[in-house]
């Protein structure tokens, strides 16, 4: 990859999904101009930030990943290292995005950001800011700022970013532990195939006994057993194996016949090897167990319960299942095991609460495998959900009865039950664009988005859009929307010819945009608008945006020079699909 010329801005991508019509708004009448409320929302999540001036970078850089870069720098950051996945050119950055922002605001928002569910938007854009190739913000460190890409990588379980970046960055502090995440997800998996795959990042420079002896390990997957047994030797002789190591792995090799039959879970390697090594495992899991043990237990199935009266462990099994530790959907397997009378079957809703919490779940949930009634069904599934709540194992229900309420069918039902089927259902995250329908008669919509979309040029966009115009200003009962002003605005920085009459910067006056943000362009703060951005799209996914924050977000990226990004967001936000 040749990162390009650096004096260009962000581009990053912001797929925003949307299918539901973001409808034409709190409109403005564009000859009135009369005045609409001002958004509070999105104002409210912005603060202050200091945006103090530092001095520019000049000279030329090399990536530590051979990537050859032109760009002005200045001594003290002349042998500074960079590291990322994206070109910063891609996405309209240039490696001096941080430069000018102080590192204790990017520490502050990256705080905010960590305790925010982000959405799909948010998320992509991002990574595409954090994850760019750029010199760190001011007073932070190099390897801090290397070390919160790779703390949001792995918090965040991104395993294809994280591909990419060893693939981008030959050598960087911390990358065998961005290479342990790799094997120790695939082990988790019980994929030990694709784990050993992932060695190959490992390289001679980096030592790490864990790693290390996971390479051994591989070895003797692979019946490389000669290999093996000559790395575990310089193991040794290095003083980093253990006796515990040498013993599974002799055993393996077929040294020895005998291997101690010690479960060691310090380490899911370790717990690994017990695992293929003892004959009849058997392991029960605690509270105390690591979450990444009990991955490996439910891909393994090496879980079982024997006894389902057992009920201490199926009450510890329904525990770690509420905690994302085990699998949920074998706690159902479970319940329906569990055996009961008929009797018990058919008086179920009248005597459950005689039963223990646990056959009280249990004999619903088979009570409710054998009714054939959806109305009927509703009832138990929310009887269950009641059960659930009362030992706040909640957490393992709500997928279930998500997926089993869209089941229903509700043109069978009585319509009391609709409401509040419908709110249990879970909406898919995902929200797939659909093929944008073009209307004329409405600006944001009309085929003026195909600019955007780099479908037609400049020229013929701007004959487009006089066309048009002139269409909708015979209509003297058309409001000029938020979502109108922003695709006006947009053009108008694009440099097209805007008619004098439309008078959308007075029109622009009635949005009040905090100062401090409009000042991140005056001081080449770009990439921290984006955090700030971040911050402000939070939870929301672009279909669910109000027109004043598309302005709103569309104004500042116009500020700042980042018209890939408002493209995306014209493009995803503006048209009506179907």
């Amino acid at each position: 990859m040749k990162l390009k010329s650096l004096n260009k801005y962000l581009s990053f991508f912001i797929i925003f999904f949307s299918s539901q019509i973001l409808f034409a708004d709190d409109q403005i009448d564009i000859w009135s101009k009369t005045k609409k409320e001002k958004s509070k929302d999105s104002l409210e999540k912005t603060e202050n930030i200091d945006t103090n001036n530092n001095t520019q970078i000049t000279n030329t850089a090399v990536l530590n990943n051979n990537i050859q870069i032109d760009n002005e720098i200045s001594e003290e950051t002349k042998n500074i290292k960079i590291f990322g996945v994206f070109d910063p050119e891609d996405n309209d950055f240039d490696l001096n995005m941080w430069s000018q922002t102080d590192a204790d605001n990017v520490r502050s928002s990256m705080k905010r950001i960590s305790k925010i569910k982000l959405s799909n938007t948010a998320t992509k854009l991002f990574e595409s800011t954090i994850l760019s190739f750029a010199y760190p913000p001011k007073g932070m460190e190099e390897e801090e700022f290397l070390n919160l890409k790779i703390d949001w990588l792995i918090e965040n379980k991104r395993i294809d970013l994280i591909e990419k970046f060893l693939k981008q960055n030959q050598t960087f502090p911390n990358k065998k532990k961005l290479i342990q995440y790799l094997v120790d997800n695939n082990i988790a998996k019980a994929d030990i195939k694709e784990g050993c795959s992932k060695i190959n990042f490992l390289d001679k420079d980096i030592k790490d006994s864990y790693l290390e002896k996971f390479k051994i390990y591989c070895l003797v997957y692979d019946k490389k057993n000669s290999e093996a047994q000559l790395q575990l030797d310089i193991l040794r002789e290095e003083k980093k194996s253990d006796n515990f190591f040498d013993n599974k792995i002799n055993f393996l090799l077929g040294v020895t016949d005998k291997t101690s039959t010690k479960i060691r879970e310090d380490n899911l390697l370790n717990f690994y090897l017990s695992s293929v090594t003892i004959k009849d495992f058997k392991f029960e899991p605690k509270k105390s167990t690591k979450k990444i043990i009990w991955e490996y237990l439910n891909a393994a199935n090496l879980i079982k319960l024997d006894d389902n009266r057992d009920k201490e462990k199926l009450k510890s099994l329904e525990i770690a299942a509420n905690e994302d530790q085990f699998d949920k959907d074998k706690i159902f397997v479970i319940y329906s095991k569990i055996t009961f009378d008929l009797n018990s079957l058919i008086k179920a809703e009248d005597i459950y609460q005689t039963f223990d919490n646990i056959d009280a779940r249990a004999l619903i949930y088979q009570k409710y495998l054998l009714s054939d009634n959806d109305e009927n069904k509703i009832k138990l599934l929310f009887t269950l959900k009641e059960l659930f709540q009362k030992d706040n194992l909640l957490n393992i229900y709500v997928k279930m009865l998500s997926e089993e309420l869209k089941k229903i069918n509700l043109e069978e039902v009585s319509p009391s039950y609709i409401d509040v089927v419908q709110k249990n259902i879970i909406t898919e995250e995902e929200f797939k664009l659909g093929k944008i329908k073009y209307d004329d008669k409405i600006l944001h919509r009309s085929k003026l988005i195909r600019y955007f979309q780099n479908e037609v040029d400049q020229k013929k966009a701007q004959k487009d859009f006089l066309k048009i115009y002139k269409k909708i200003k015979k209509n003297r009962k058309y409001f000029f929307s938020a979502k109108d002003l922003a695709l006006i605005e947009s053009l108008a920085k694009d440099g097209f010819e805007i008619p004098k009459e439309l008078n959308y910067k007075e029109i622009s006056k009635q949005y009040n945009i905090p100062d401090n943000l409009l000042k991140l362009e005056k001081t080449n703060q770009s990439a921290f608008l984006t955090l700030k951005l971040v911050e402000i799209i939070g939870e929301d996914e672009a279909h669910n945006l109000d027109p004043e924050t598309i302005y709103f977000i569309t104004h500042l990226l116009n500020q700042n020079n980042l018209r890939k990004i408002r493209n995306e967001i014209l493009i995803s936000a503006l048209p009506q699909r179907y």
